[in-house]
C-alpha cells in the first residue's frame, strides 16, 4: 500500500509567472495563480508548479562530481525544430551539440535543466 501521492512537481526560480509562461509556450497549457505559487495546467491534466525562491542558485551542469539532477524529459517528434523553438523561447545548450543522439540538453531561463528526446 502506498504511503502517499504525488500531488505536484514544483521548480523553485525567481519569477514563477515568468517561468511557467516559458514552460506554457513549449508544453502548452493554462498559467493559474499568483506571484508566489504558479500552476501550470497542461493538457491531458498533468501539472508543473513554480515557486517563488528569494536568492536562487540555478543548478550547475554538469555538476562538478558528475552526479545526476533533478531535470524534466520533454518529448519531442523533431529534435532540430524543438531546438529551434526553445531557443527562441529563451533557453540556452547546456549539452547539445552531439547530434546523433536521440536527446538535447538545455537550461530554462531560470537555469533548470531539461532534455529534448526524441525518444
Amino acid at each position: 500500500m502506498a504511503v502517499a501521492e504525488l500531488g505536484s512537481v514544483v521548480l523553485d526560480c525567481p519569477e514563477p509567472r515568468a517561468l511557467a509562461r516559458f514552460y506554457a509556450d513549449v508544453l502548452g497549457g493554462t498559467v493559474e495563480g499568483d506571484d508566489d505559487w504558479v500552476d501550470l495546467k497542461l493538457p491531458g491534466g498533468q501539472a508543473l508548479a513554480f515557486q517563488a525562491a528569494p536568492g536562487f542558485v540555478p543548478p550547475k551542469w554538469p555538476a562538478p562530481d558528475d552526479s545526476q539532477q533533478f531535470h524534466l524529459d520533454l518529448t519531442v517528434t523533431d529534435l532540430d525544430a524543438a531546438e529551434k523553438a526553445v531557443l527562441e523561447l529563451g533557453a540556452r545548450p547546456l549539452d547539445a551539440e552531439d547530434r546523433t543522439r536521440t536527446f538535447r540538453v538545455y537550461a530554462d531561463p531560470a537555469g533548470h535543466p531539461f532534455c529534448l528526446c526524441a525518444c
